[in-house]
């Protein structure tokens, strides 16, 4: 079966959607207006690129990549990788491996330098994916969530 990689645009909302309730479940479903006011932002950031795998029509996978311009490095920008979302019927069958290679192919058409992804120390399959897809495990990852009480 043949995959498709393409940009996200604002139709694809409710499919992202979908692909994020299957990454975090917990999360609070968003209100279609706000989705959309958040989507029309993401859409306007510059540097800011939504792709999706699409399966036979069906979208089945995700990931948000953000090129920062950067003043190290020469100049060259990076790109952070987030919310790599595969939909649990279309794992194994390529889908990640080539949402990733569509993300470090934007990254080196737009000169980065690097491209960089953090992941829970938890994940110890997405770990091992993410290495068979060429990233190495170099530097320990610090997060600080804003909301957190202990902060």
């Amino acid at each position: 079966m043949t995959i498709t990689i393409r940009p996200a645009v604002e139709a694809d909302l409710a499919a992202l959607l979908a692909l994020f309730a299957e990454l975090h479940a917990e999360d609070p479903v968003l209100p279609p207006a706000h989705a959309a006011q958040i989507w029309r932002e993401i859409a306007a950031h510059p540097g800011r690129r939504v792709l999706l795998a699409s399966l036979a029509d069906a979208v089945v996978g995700t990931v948000d990549c953000a090129v920062l311009p950067n003043l190290t490095r020469g100049g060259r920008s990076f790109m952070l990788v987030e919310n790599v979302v595969v939909t649990a019927t279309a794992r194994r069958q390529g889908v990640g491996r080539r949402l990733l290679a569509a993300a470090v192919a934007v990254a080196r058409a737009e000169g980065c330098y690097k491209v960089q992804l953090l992941s829970r120390s938890d994940r110890a399959e997405a770990h091992a994916f993410y290495e068979q897809c060429g990233f190495k495990s170099l530097a320990n990852g610090y997060r600080r969530y804003i909301d957190d009480p202990g902060a």
